[in-house]
């Protein structure tokens, strides 16, 4: 179990009752901020959809969706989803949101490719939320305004499990701090990307970093992001590409960053364009997705997924985010994480 983090003298702070309790205090509490914080209403989503339409969330283009045929439509394959990036698009368009409200839905996933580690699982829940924009408001500026408020209900929902369980101290910094993945890059350059993301993060305590997806100075990306849904090609702020990125924080527990969500301004046709002939997946353009993108029948947007689980295990300061949902790990891992102090579900 190499993989596995073994944080030293490590004690969960809540007993596993506890933890259900705070669970679901965290999501009741923070999705009603968020909704309130970005105007989104509540939509129900699918588990799976259909193959072949580009609805489905190819993330780095490498990792295989779990499917299955379907017997009374001949057959035909289902994808359960990697995530709804594409699907909330359709389903602004479908409810005729105007700009400056949006949509918000709980994901649930399965990764099958997914590395098991202590914040890793095959299982997947998010809150993904869409909004509508005008097209005035692709630009950084509005990019961070976006983030800043999701950093704020984040910042709420911690006062409140610290009030509601006071064995839990706060740690979170009061504001966030941007940067772009290449100011990052020349800061730290001979770290690697994540080594990079956790020296920042050290630094400063909650970090937007923008700018995910492109190549970077030295040939290559920060991280993978698929082509057809956040806009990293489009020129933002200082000259830099990038209307994307990630927020993360500096979580004490595991003594490393941690991710909480992925977000951004979504692709216009220009930046579709583009960014499907720099990756050369220019034979998406044939899907239904892209079709209808490309046809003016999406509106321009925003939005990104939050982490259920890996939200609840940083407020609840786990170890492990199999504390907090029911997955599969290997037998090793449960038997381990056992003798540490961190049962899992």
């Amino acid at each position: 179990m190499s993989k596995l983090i073994k944080p030293n003298g490590y004690k969960a702070l809540l007993d596993m009752r506890q933890t259900e309790q705070g669970i679901k205090l965290i999501k009741d509490f923070f999705q009603q901020n968020l909704s309130t914080e970005l105007r989104l209403h509540r939509v129900t989503a699918p588990l799976f959809v259909l193959q072949g339409l580009g609805i489905n969330d190819d993330l780095n283009g490498v990792e295989r969706p779990v499917t299955f045929p379907i017997k009374d439509l001949n057959d035909a394959h289902a994808e359960v989803v990697h995530s709804l990036a594409k699907w909330k698009r359709l389903t602004l368009a479908e409810y005729e949101i105007e700009p400056g409200y949006g949509v918000y839905t709980d994901m649930n996933a399965i990764r099958a490719d997914e590395e098991l580690d202590n914040i890793h699982s095959l299982y997947v829940d998010q809150w993904d939320w869409e909004a509508v924009i005008t097209p005035e408001s692709r630009n950084i500026a509005f990019l961070k305004n976006v983030v800043e408020r999701i950093y704020s209900a984040i910042l709420r929902t911690e006062y409140l499990v610290c009030e509601t369980y006071p064995k839990i101290k706060p740690f979170l910094p009061k504001t966030i701090h941007f940067i772009h993945s290449e100011e990052l890059l020349q800061m730290y350059p001979n770290l690697s990307a994540k080594e990079r993301e956790d020296e920042i993060c050290r630094k400063y305590g909650a970090v937007f970093l923008m700018g995910i997806g492109g190549k970077l100075s030295n040939g290559e990306p920060h991280d993978g992001r698929a082509p057809d849904y956040d806009d990293w090609s489009s020129m933002g702020e200082n000259g830099l590409d990038g209307l994307n990125g990630d927020i993360l924080v500096w979580y004490p527990v595991l003594d490393r960053s941690l991710e909480l969500s992925s977000m951004g301004i979504r692709v216009d046709k220009e930046a579709l364009l583009r960014q499907l002939e720099m990756t050369g997946n220019q034979q998406r353009l044939g899907l239904y997705f892209h079709q209808q993108l490309m046809n003016d029948a999406l509106p321009q947007s925003i939005g990104g997924g939050i982490g259920q689980s890996r939200l609840c295990m940083m407020l609840l300061h786990k170890a492990h985010i199999g504390e907090i949902q029911a997955s599969i790990w290997p037998d090793e891992m449960r038997r381990e994480c056992q003798n540490l102090g961190m049962p899992l579900i």
